[in-house]
């Protein structure tokens, strides 16, 4: 296969040429030091697969609340920002593009990280133990007063501009998987009924208020937002949450964002209250760019392309097994499969 579709440029919005429709997912791999920045490994990680069309970075955290998972970068502190300044500039030399993912665990950070309880929209705990520190296991939040919501919104702001600052061509809030964005848009995690809570138009609050003032921190063309109405991971579906993608997906098409990228471990999976994948349900309801993501294939994701059902398709294991990807799909090569042994290093 040619692979035409896939390889043909793309233009997002604010004149931002992309040299191919591959975009490297996000995918936590903890592996900044201990003041949670970016190391020399990290920058040769991402440099490695400059050859995507973009880039978006492994979830970023806006502040130290923020953290439930080891080592995961932020992009609060000066050190943070010079260190991703770094890995942008070998990024732009290699000729690639890169979005900063902008992330706050919500109900999923940790005491044992932050040395506070943590905090959400409503006092709803997860339970079990926590992804990659097993012997700690999910806190009971606090929920979070308006105050506390005005407070992560301002972080939230904050981090675009340290993204920019340091160089990246935009950011991606992170709106998906079940944090903190999340947790306002599904009722599971959202109890609340004062004007964050309780109807569709209040359970988006959140999530618009943190775009429109992104938005007018840095433009409207270095926003995008990584999205799984299908609620897949870290919380559950109730009766009604596709209401309130509606009414979000409704107003996205307001804003001329650069991009909805559609969270999913499995594209082809489909949910009867979606009315089928997920990523069909984005594209139906709104206009902008569309990013797919979820187990594709060189094949799968140009006839995708092809038909489209997407403007641009992220690859996550499939790139960690094979950093090269892009030439080796142009060349024809066998791909290496993943292994989950591989998240031990990066390379």
């Amino acid at each position: 296969m040619a692979f035409t579709h896939l390889f043909s440029k793309y233009m997002l919005p604010g004149n931002m040429s992309l040299k191919n429709r591959l975009v490297m997912a996000p995918m936590t791999r903890c592996f900044a030091d201990d003041e949670l920045a970016p190391t020399e490994a990290m920058l040769s990680y991402y440099q490695a697969r400059s050859d995507m069309g973009l880039i978006v970075t492994e979830a970023t955290m806006i502040e130290p609340q923020a953290q439930g998972y080891p080592h995961t970068p932020g992009i609060y502190s000066d050190k943070q920002i010079r260190a991703w300044a770094r890995v942008v500039d070998a990024v732009h030399e290699a000729g690639g593009r890169i979005f900063c993912q902008l992330w706050h665990t919500g109900r999923m950070a940790h005491s044992h990280y932050t040395g506070k309880r943590p905090m959400a929209p409503s006092a709803v705990g997860m339970e079990g133990p926590l992804p990659r520190a097993p012997d700690l296991s999910y806190e009971i939040p606090l929920e979070m007063e308006v105050s506390d919501i005005e407070k992560i919104q301002t972080y939230y702001v904050d981090a675009a501009r340290n993204a920019i600052k340091a160089g990246f061509d935009g950011v991606e809030l992170h709106g998906a998987n079940g944090y903190l964005m999340d947790q306002f848009l599904h009722q599971q995690t959202n109890q609340r009924t004062d004007d964050y809570g309780g109807n569709p138009v209040n359970r988006s609050r959140f999530v618009l208020e943190v775009i429109d003032k992104t938005i007018a921190a840095v433009s409207s063309y270095r926003v995008g937002i990584r999205l799984s109405p299908q609620a897949y991971i870290n919380l559950d579906y109730t009766s009604g949450d596709e209401e309130t993608f509606n009414y979000l997906l409704e107003q996205l098409n307001l804003r001329q964002l650069a991009y909805v990228h559609v969270a999913a471990f499995d594209a082809q999976q489909r949910y009867d209250y979606l009315g089928g994948r997920p990523i069909d349900y984005v594209r139906k309801n709104y206009t902008g760019t569309v990013i797919g993501c979820g187990g594709y294939t060189p094949v799968s994701a140009e006839i995708e392309i092809h038909n489209r059902r997407i403007h641009l398709v992220a690859f996550g294991r499939s790139l960690i097994a094979n950093p090269d990807l892009p030439s080796q799909i142009r060349n024809g090569e066998k791909l290496l499969p993943y292994d989950e042994s591989m998240l031990q290093s990066l390379r």
